[in-house]
């Protein structure tokens, strides 16, 4: 197999994505160009914030075909286009054949989270030590307890276990991704559970993680979320969690507590700023760079 790779500014990504498909090209991806670097971009689709760009403002677009001629061929046809205009071309690269689903496998092996708490992909087996296990494969919706904001979230969880603490008794996981979070909850004792996310993707796959987990989890969109809740989790990221807060803080129950995630240590001033109106966020926990951020009612 061969990969077009091209730059393409982002008023260019969906036009040239959608020329690509229709050249029969096996996949077409795009990434931020500027990942990992100060000028990374997060593309949002919150409430309250813009819906969600095609791109970013330097993508890589990268095109999957069979063969060399067929990815020549496509980039012919693509440089004589009008939106191809401001797009670079990186070149045509050989991608070796491999068994991409144990290449993927093997890149996901067990986490822990606590001594006895582990997520463990279903083509593992647990590890002895673990008491408590969450089955997750990786999929389409973000969460697979590899993160430094995920596993901070679930280490909160397993510190407010449901048999000595009331926080887990009515929990929302907002912006739940793979519900990940949701099921923690679940397995902690939390009985009345509600895992929300604006990506239909997101709901699908919490459903089938919380079925393959054996919990009871309502997921849904946000307005499905109904009343107030001891335990409000949203691991998303600091912007949107500043747009959101005086719904998410208007979600928890008086004496519950409020857990945010998805938040960088330069951003914890700016946090508390935006909260300020309505709970005192602290910061609870930190991992490579990012911080855990909590406050009570």
């Amino acid at each position: 197999m061969f990969e077009l790779r091209l730059m393409c500014p982002e008023h260019r990504v969906e036009a040239v994505s959608d020329a690509l498909d229709a050249l029969d090209a096996l996949s077409v991806s795009v990434e931020d160009a500027d990942a990992q670097t100060d000028a990374e971009q997060a593309l949002f689709g919150e409430p309250g914030m813009p819906p969600p760009k095609e791109g970013w403002q330097r993508s890589r677009v990268l095109a999957l075909f069979a063969g060399r001629d067929q990815a020549q061929a496509a980039l012919t046809l693509l440089q004589v286009q009008d939106f191809f205009d401001g797009c670079e071309v990186l070149g045509i690269q050989n991608v070796p054949e491999q068994d991409w689903v144990r290449l993927t496998q093997s890149q996901f092996a067990p986490v822990d989270i606590t001594p006895e708490f582990w997520i463990v992909p279903t083509w593992h087996e647990p590890p002895e030590a673990a008491r408590i296990v969450i089955r997750l494969d990786p999929g389409l919706a973000f969460g697979t307890g590899t993160h430094p904001t995920t596993r901070m979230c679930l280490r909160w969880i397993a510190r407010h276990d449901g048999a000595a603490h009331a926080a887990l008794t009515r929990v929302l996981d907002y912006g739940c991704g793979s519900g990940i979070l949701a099921i923690g909850a679940a397995k902690f004792g939390a009985t009345d559970i509600d895992a929300v996310d604006i990506d239909f993707a997101a709901v699908e796959s919490t459903v089938l993680n919380a079925q393959a987990n054996h919990v009871l989890v309502r997921a849904g969109l946000p307005e499905t979320a109904s009343g107030v809740y001891q335990t409000v989790l949203a691991n998303i990221l600091a912007t949107p969690l500043k747009v959101l807060a005086p719904l998410l803080w208007s979600r928890v129950a008086v004496g519950g507590d409020l857990v945010l995630a998805g938040i960088l240590e330069r951003q914890a001033d700016e946090l508390k700023v935006a909260y300020a109106p309505y709970g005192a966020l602290q910061v609870a926990d930190s991992e490579d760079g990012w911080i855990l951020m909590t406050a009570s009612k």
